[in-house]
């Protein structure tokens, strides 16, 4: 089911549920080394994590706006769902004006495509530039460990099927009303994207979380699809400080719902938003 619609700056924002994804529980790493991975590991309770994986459909005045999308018909049956949720909210894929990818990994990009064309006849694709310009240098594969390497190859495949079609952003304003803000770790330019103003704004943070609450309570738990560990730890706790402080609505990737940060102890935790 996808979340009901919320509206920032004139934008309605809705969820599309692309499905659900599984991995053992041992995906788990944590910064402060093995005794506290495999205490988090136990926290979570279970042999494997089910997390949502989400993109996201803004309606606004400049027509409809897609945050990631997606991994299409890739990953198998239990995921490419997106594109049917989107024919049920009423779009078209031919309605689609823009893409606003939050980095290049499959579950956020894959679904751009079908086979070799381009799955979307029009949009532009957005892309945040640190993420492009990393992933589009074949020189700096050598640098990523082997099971990291999958989005050399969608960068070069959205660049050869979108030719003409992609825009690299650098942090700041994108749209109007909608800024992008870097959080880099999960890979070199992973990066969210800020709907809204200062009386109401919506983030959407990509995979600054995987395990929300989970993560949200302990930011030095993470797991091993992190290109930079350390960094996105840092990256986490940053934004959700950020996103407390500043009372952001909040979801993302694998976020179930619109949620609200408040601090909690050394930690955060998150709530449903009203």
């Amino acid at each position: 089911m996808n979340a009901q619609p919320l509206s920032f700056a004139g934008y309605e924002v809705i969820t599309l549920l692309d499905g659900i994804f599984e991995a053992p529980a041992d995906i788990i790493v944590h910064e402060r080394g093995e005794a506290a991975r495999t205490a988090a590991i136990a926290r979570l309770g279970q042999e494997k994590i089910r997390i949502d994986v989400n993109c996201f459909a803004l309606h606004g005045a400049g027509g409809i706006t897609l945050v990631d999308a997606g991994t299409g018909k890739a990953w198998g049956p239990a995921l490419g769902h997106a594109r049917a949720a989107m024919a049920d909210a009423g779009i078209a894929r031919q309605d689609v004006g823009r893409i606003l990818i939050t980095h290049l990994h499959g579950d956020h990009a894959l679904g751009l495509f079908d086979g070799e064309e381009p799955w979307f006849p029009t949009a532009e694709i957005i892309v945040p530039e640190a993420d492009l310009r990393f992933y589009g240098d074949e020189t700096h594969r050598a640098a990523v460990p082997e099971n990291k390497r999958g989005a050399f190859d969608i960068a070069a495949k959205l660049q050869r099927l979108y030719a003409g079609r992609v825009r690299s952003a650098a942090p700041g304003p994108v749209l109007p009303e909608i800024e992008l803000i870097p959080l880099p770790g999960h890979s070199f330019g992973h990066s969210g994207y800020l709907i809204g103003d200062e009386e109401r704004a919506l983030l959407l943070w990509g995979d600054a979380l995987h395990l929300a609450d989970q993560q949200a309570e302990d930011p030095e738990t993470g797991i091993l699809y992190d290109l930079d560990a350390a960094q996105a730890v840092a990256s986490r706790r940053d934004i959700l400080a950020r996103a407390a402080d500043a009372g952001w609505v909040v979801s993302g990737g694998h976020v179930t719902g619109f949620r609200k940060v408040r601090r909690q102890g050394s930690g955060f935790a998150l709530e449903p938003a009203a």
